[in-house]
């Protein structure tokens, strides 16, 4: 590997600190390197907090040093006001010539402008060093941006002889019932950490009532979204508590106290994608049931599917999805059978 992918590969391990923290700003992650050695490291930790570029930059205690340094940053420094000020201007008030980015960035604000205000200040700038790995760290802010939706991660786990659940009945309805290990179960929210949001259908809040957040791994919780076309969710529902915003979509336009509901337009199979866009969200785990997870499938509604396939027999329940999981790369968690699926992508993580 040459220095220049050295050095950037550095940023992408930085920038991956700030997963699920930084919505609906990118992952960006910066080093500052003299005579080849990295003499400052910094990210963005915060939505609102300081750029990466800021954050390397200030933990240098001799400026001065600067103008003999080079800066890289895994994505395009910005060159707008936003909930900070540019960060071209700081590394052109410190001298900082040699400028190596991975990618540019597609947001409207930025697009090429930070680039060239680089270069017409007299800064030597570099693009596309480790191009695809930049692209995937950022695939769910780039997703957003030039596709106009959500990143759509599909999630399930199923029983060795293909069930997702079992029969509801009265003994079991309102309460989760686990098909994977507990390592899983882990894994599975600490996914839940790292996306901007968590989708359901009503089905699956009546039968499990489920919370949908991520109380099993420190992290932040996901805004949590139903599918519920007759507003058919119970008012005493887990998912309705204070641990996170909650998003009703449905058909109705009734004013129910204390919920969050957004009119759907269910005839257009594309409402809901364009929906959860319009509410500025970047990236959704769909969790189900296996009705709501067949329409993201059937409709080609996906970039990233995670299935855990166990050694448990039900012989009867809720049928998996209708996808075929089996002819594809597997790695064990514990018993389980972890496949992990990207749409489209030349790297993973």
């Amino acid at each position: 590997m040459n220095s220049d992918n050295l050095f950037m590969q550095r940023c992408l391990d930085l920038a991956i600190k700030g997963i699920g923290k930084t919505y609906p700003n990118p992952l960006v992650g910066c080093v500052i390197v003299n005579d080849d050695k990295i003499i400052s490291e910094g990210w963005h930790k915060l939505y609102g907090g300081v750029h990466a570029e800021v954050d390397a930059i200030n933990k240098i205690e001799d400026k001065s040093i600067l103008k003999n340094c080079s800066l890289y940053v895994n994505l395009e420094p910005c060159n707008h006001h936003g909930k900070t000020p540019p960060c071209t201007n700081l590394i052109l008030k410190h001298g900082i010539k040699n400028i190596i980015i991975g990618i540019k960035d597609p947001n409207k604000n930025v697009d090429g402008n930070g680039v060239e205000y680089l270069k017409r200040n007299g800064c030597k700038v570099k693009v596309n060093v480790l191009e695809e790995e930049c692209k995937f760290i950022n695939r769910r802010f780039l997703t957003f941006n030039n596709l106009k939706r959500p990143y759509i991660t599909l999630k399930w786990a199923e029983s060795k002889d293909g069930f997702i659940g079992p029969i509801k009945n009265k003994l079991n309805s309102g309460k989760v019932f686990w098909v994977s290990n507990e390592k899983s179960r882990i894994l599975s929210h600490k996914w839940r950490t790292e996306e901007h949001s968590i989708l359901v259908g009503v089905q699956t809040i009546i039968d499990d009532n489920p919370e949908l957040t991520s109380r099993f791994y420190k992290g932040n919780n996901p805004i949590r979204i139903v599918i519920d076309p007759n507003l058919r969710i119970p008012l005493e529902s887990n998912v309705l508590n204070n641990a996170s915003k909650s998003i009703i979509f449905s058909n109705t336009k009734k004013k129910t106290d204390g919920l969050n509901i957004h009119t759907n337009d269910f005839s257009n199979k594309e409402s809901i994608i364009t929906n959860i866009y319009n509410q500025g969200i970047q990236s959704v785990i769909v969790e189900g049931g296996k009705r709501t997870i067949q329409f993201f499938i059937d409709n080609n509604y996906w970039d990233c599917i995670k299935v855990f396939q166990t050694d448990k027999l039900l012989n009867k329940g809720t049928p998996k999805p209708d996808f075929n999981i089996n002819d594809y790369d597997y790695k064990m968690i514990d018993n389980d059978r972890l496949y992990e699926l990207f749409k489209n992508q030349k790297i993973s993580l």
